[in-house]
């Protein structure tokens, strides 16, 4: 591809993979590594541009990702590393900061398994249907239909034990005992 076909196909999509990506990364991570994660995203979206497919947005959703997986790894990283410098040299008269609280979503998304939590943020957030989050993760698309499906339940059941129903018992029709 030409330079003059490469940079307009890049000026055409990103725009939208600027606006979807930041959204998508401002719901996870805190916004000075939703920037590098989102440059970090560009970068790549323009040196793969040739392997980008048309329904580029579920590609660049992730590519973001596992850019954002390689950042939370050094991140942690460095928390180790933080961590044994604290034993050697600990830091004079740090305080605990009060805790915000969750609500009972966020309290039921974090008691599921990571990769479960992050198949219904696509869902639900990013308003993907299941073929696209199959591109997003690398599954089938199937995978995709059934770990949606199977997550939502429980998801139901997490919200369940935060307490009482909010609003409409759910019917037990049709259900077994």
């Amino acid at each position: 591809m030409k330079l003059d076909g490469r940079r307009a196909r890049f000026e055409a999509l990103a725009p939208v993979v600027i606006d979807a990506v930041r959204r998508y990364l401002a719901r996870r991570t805190d916004p000075a590594t939703a920037d590098d994660v989102l440059s970090e995203t560009l970068v790549i979206c323009w040196r793969r541009l040739d392997e980008v497919p048309a329904d580029y947005l579920p590609w660049a959703y992730g590519v973001a990702r596992r850019c954002l997986a390689n950042a939370e790894r050094g991140r942690r990283r460095q928390a180790r590393l933080v961590a044994r410098i604290a034993v050697l040299d600990p830091p004079r008269g740090v305080l605990d900061g009060p805790v915000p609280p969750d609500g009972e979503l966020a309290a039921a998304l974090s008691r599921l398994r990571d990769e479960d939590a992050e198949l219904l943020r696509l869902w639900a957030w990013e308003d993907l249907a299941p073929a696209q989050i199959a591109l997003v993760l690398g599954i089938s698309a199937n995978a995709a239909s059934i770990r949606l499906h199977r997550v939502k339940q429980r998801l139901r059941e997490e919200l369940g034990k935060s307490g009482p129903p909010g609003g409409h018992e759910q019917s037990r029709e049709g259900r077994r005992p």
